[in-house]
């Protein structure tokens, strides 16, 4: 009919939704089809230019890619030994793989509250002009603290996501490219991508970082299912703009496993690098290790991973019900700070979506049910749920 707007326009709607009831303070979010921008979407106070937090999307936006390109120079790959850089430690004893940190079967558990024992010795690390010698003294200790944390299982025989496999990741990158991680994003993705997304380090804090908020005090609170962790740490007010992980926060803003901001744009420019290195572009890397980079895990059964990235779950997906549907799927990273990428590789479609949730408080987490309605919802408005009709790109 003419002048009914676009099926696109729904998730404009169901923003502004979300929004309303409170699954989010704010957000933004991107649709790529093809190479073209289809839908762009904001809510909340902020702008298309404001950076949110994008928590876990750092490691395959980040670290992942950052292990790519090294490995394109030669300087780390797949079967690099852990021991190469941390010897004597727990995880490279048993012979684990930058492959095994990447693929989330080390053996190291999720998480382990560093930030704790940090704050708790170093109280000054709340102060705002707190000496950057004292900063990078305490980050070289949580890296060393992450190294010598006991496996909960053998490598290569569960996979069991751990950031703090990715902290050491990220601490092998920089060893071998002789850089620090922020440096190396920006010279290696940030920079040939066009990309505003960057690390927001603390001894060296942006005068623009205003992005979306995410929490008031330092530490935060326990995640669900982290209460009890840590108690008597001293706690103070938070600058805005600050990397809402705390083990990131300690680390001086900049980690393997969290720590990039961005915007939307940002995530879906780095989604279409994704697409473009798939399809053998120029693209950061060359097509093959791009395909053995993404390629699931065939070594643990029921692995979702990849190499720094996920693919959709069989049940209850973020991604919902027809990302990956089809070979050779859709893959992607979540954020716990309620962001998200979804590169579904058959629909050549990139969908990005970041929000702020947890500043609604860390019990807020009906974004679990809201990401699979907007993914089915991008795919029904654009009418590429059935792919034998020649709708795939």
């Amino acid at each position: 009919m003419s002048g009914s707007p676009h099926p696109i326009a729904i998730l404009q709607t169901v923003l502004d939704e979300a929004c309303k009831i409170g699954v989010f303070p704010a957000a933004q979010a991107v649709v790529l089809h093809r190479g073209v921008q289809v839908f762009g979407g904001v809510v909340g106070k902020v702008s298309g230019d404001t950076r949110f937090d994008l928590a876990s999307v750092t490691k395959a936006m980040s670290t992942a890619t950052l292990f790519l390109r090294l490995w394109t120079e030669g300087k780390v790959g797949p079967d690099t030994l852990v021991s190469r850089y941390f010897p004597g430690s727990p995880v490279g004893n048993a012979g684990a793989t930058v492959a095994d940190l990447l693929y989330h079967r080390s053996g190291l558990p999720p998480f382990v509250p560093f930030f704790a024992q940090a704050l708790t010795a170093h109280p000054e690390l709340l102060d705002a002009d707190c000496p950057s010698a004292l900063r990078a003294r305490v980050r070289e200790e949580v890296v060393q603290a992450a190294a010598a944390t006991p496996l909960a299982a053998e490598p290569r025989t569960r996979a069991a996501y751990s950031d703090v496999g990715f902290i050491l990741l990220g601490e092998i990158l920089s060893r071998a490219a002789d850089a620090p991680l922020d440096v190396l994003f920006t010279r290696h993705i940030a920079e040939p991508l066009g990309l505003s997304a960057r690390f927001h380090r603390l001894t060296d804090f942006p005068a623009d970082a205003t992005p979306a908020p995410t929490g008031a005090t330092r530490p935060r609170e326990p995640a669900p299912g982290q209460e009890g962790l840590w108690k008597d740490v001293p706690t103070a007010p938070t600058r805005p703009g600050e990397v809402d992980d705390d083990n990131a926060w300690v680390m001086d803003g900049v980690a393997g496993h969290a720590g990039l901001f961005g915007t939307a744009v940002d995530v879906a420019r780095f989604g279409q690098a994704v697409l473009d290195g798939c399809s053998g572009g120029a693209a950061l890397a060359p097509g093959p290790l791009w395909h053995r980079l993404l390629a699931t895990d065939s070594l643990v059964a029921g692995s979702t991973r990849s190499m720094g990235f996920d693919s959709p779950s069989a049940t209850m997906s973020s991604a919902g019900h027809y990302l990956g549907d089809t070979p050779p799927g859709a893959v992607g990273h979540l954020g716990f700070t309620g962001t998200s990428l979804w590169v579904d590789l058959r629909r050549a479609l990139v969908v990005a979506l970041v929000t702020n949730r947890v500043a609604n408080g860390r019990q807020e987490v009906r974004i679990r049910d809201f990401r699979p309605v907007f993914h089915d919802l991008v795919v029904e408005a654009l009418e590429l749920t059935d792919l034998k009709q020649g709708t795939h790109g």
